[in-house]
């Protein structure tokens, strides 16, 4: 079991006039290798308790454990966490600092103390894993693109050889082809390296291809965690705290309800499409 968390609670500014409960009594478990979307409308606490995970925010009551080790205990190792599950935040190219992207990709690993021979032998392997070759290595980062610089963010922790990757909304701001290739790359990552991967997003689209298992937050509690086919047959609740079912599962409704026997537990184009190649085959009910 990599992470544990037992009745978490997160308030900002207790005690003050502007006290507001972001995470209220938050229990889940995250084993070994799982892919996990999180997504929740503004404010539901998905960032909040993201930045739990590795320590950054500390709850306000509540346990979290690591590899059955309470990192809230006296003397527990912070930085050794922080190595193991890597957050890589919302627009992570306002990350980057150093002079060329290697450098840059490099700064992590430095910092575990490990031999320059090691750190740079990471940043090569973090850059392969995120498809960039030696050409982009003396390249300024802000000189590449916006789906690049999010490749490089995201190598910088991976070089660290974390166990779990947390994303906060990763594909925040790039076009539909950049969108689609950084989660194509963190699925390979999944695939290929047998980490956990943990995705906060906006995008049902998204979070019904990718990921195995779905976690809907709001008002700082945890509403469903089931696969994402189980969450959005709920597409009525989903509605009423402000989000939505990904845009094919209400297409294959819309026929069902002009009288096509279609199978309506769809979440990704491909089942949508397979589903309409199927109800082509059956006569179409007449309505009354």
């Amino acid at each position: 079991m990599s992470i544990k968390i037992e009745q978490l609670s997160h308030i900002y500014g207790e005690g003050n006039a502007f006290e507001r409960k972001a995470l209220d009594n938050i229990s889940l478990e995250i084993p070994d290798g799982q892919f996990i979307g999180i997504i929740g409308h503004t404010g539901s606490g998905k960032s909040t308790l993201i930045q739990h995970l590795n320590g950054l925010l500390r709850g306000t009551s509540g346990k979290i454990y690591y590899n059955k080790e309470d990192i809230y205990q006296e003397g527990y190792n912070m930085k050794n966490l922080r190595s193991k599950v890597g957050l890589v935040f919302q627009y992570p190219e306002y990350q980057l600092f150093e002079i060329d992207v290697f450098t840059d990709v490099c700064f992590g690993p430095k910092n575990l103390g490990l031999s320059k021979e090691e750190i740079e032998e990471r940043a090569r392997e973090a850059l392969t894993l995120v498809g960039l070759g030696e050409e982009f290595y003396k390249k300024s980062p802000f000189e590449l693109s916006g789906g690049e610089k999010r490749r490089v963010a995201i190598a910088g922790i991976l070089a660290m050889h974390p166990e779990v990757v947390v994303l906060d909304e990763p594909t925040a701001g790039l076009d539909p082809k950049g969108r689609d290739e950084i989660l194509d790359q963190i699925a390979s990552l999944h695939e290929k390296q047998k980490i956990t991967v943990i995705l906060v997003s906006h995008s049902m689209e998204d979070v019904a291809k990718y990921v195995e298992r779905l976690i809907v937050m709001s008002k700082g509690r945890i509403l469903f965690d089931d696969t994402p086919r189980e969450v959005f047959r709920h597409y009525k609740e989903l509605e009423k705290v402000g989000l939505a079912a990904p845009q094919v599962t209400y297409a294959v409704r819309g026929l069902e309800e002009q009288g096509f026997d279609i199978e309506t537990d769809v979440t990704t184009v491909m089942e949508a499409r397979d589903a309409i190649l199927e109800a082509m085959k059956k006569p179409v009910r007449r309505k009354a």
